[in-house]
């Protein structure tokens, strides 16, 4: 079965003044954070196409109202253990410049606004993979969130942030 839920349906809570948007997502027992804008949907995963020879987060394509959408498994690309397709495995569809990007996850937590008093710059992860995709971190309650900066990391991965394959 797929769900699919638009990001103004799921910003349903009341923004604080001067608060960050962000969708917050689980990859294993960690919580990430993008900022909404990007979001273009949250859907279920479903049918993949595949591309022989591919990077192995590159998971394939998928057909979208017209468009075709690669699909990165954002688990094997932070290197995080071997992923589960299951029931509760979702596609975050993500929307740059020039087009649309996929990125698989574990799940979907919520949608908060965060006041720049609970945004905190990252630690130095000199050396790190995630050095420069890393933009802040979150504090919510007792939650720490890892805000990413997705066109970095997709630009990383030798995806373009506009939706295609780097050359």
């Amino acid at each position: 079965m797929e769900t699919t839920t638009t990001h103004a349906a799921a910003a349903s809570q009341p923004a604080q003044a001067g608060a960050r948007e962000l969708l917050v997502f689980g990859l294993g027992n960690e919580e990430y954070a993008i900022d909404i804008g990007l979001v273009q949907e949250i859907r279920g995963y479903g049918a993949v196409t595949r591309i022989a020879n591919a990077p192995a987060f590159l998971n394939g394509f998928i057909h979208l109202r017209g468009s075709i959408v690669p699909l990165v498994d954002l688990r094997i690309a932070l290197g995080q253990t071997e992923p589960a397709y299951d029931a509760s495995t979702v596609v975050i569809i993500l929307v740059f410049a020039q087009g649309a990007t996929g990125i698989v996850v574990d799940r979907v937590a919520d949608v908060v606004p965060l006041a720049p008093s609970q945004i905190k710059p990252p630690p130095q992860l000199h050396g790190s993979a995630m050095a420069g995709h890393v933009t802040a971190i979150g504090s919510l309650d007792e939650r720490l969130l890892i805000v990413l900066d997705m066109d970095s990391l997709l630009s990383g991965m030798g995806m373009a942030a506009t939706g295609k394959l780097a050359a």
